[in-house]
């Protein structure tokens, strides 16, 4: 069984970069795994980007460490056998 530091690890090893929803949804899981609920200003109309971390983190609420920490290391799993690893 992985742990989420391995996951974590392994992430940075992908072959390919994964899409920009896959990649936000990696980091939100990581964000409420690590911090929790998001307690964050929201960013302004000038960061789209960082909005976009923002709600995705966001609409985590509620989910505890440890299923974020459980759903995160699925998900790098999911990308390894897609994506392949170095």
């Amino acid at each position: 069984m992985t742990t989420f530091e391995e996951a974590a690890a392994k992430v940075k090893t992908l072959k390919a970069s994964p899409s920009n929803d896959e990649l936000l949804e990696l980091y939100a899981l990581y964000k409420q795994g690590t911090v929790g609920d998001n307690t964050t200003p929201k960013p302004g109309l000038l960061d789209p980007k960082g909005k976009a971390k923002w709600n995705a983190w966001d609409a985590k609420k509620g989910v505890s460490s440890a299923d974020a920490k459980t759903q995160y290391i699925a998900k790098v799993e999911a990308l390894v056998t897609k994506y392949g690893s170095a």
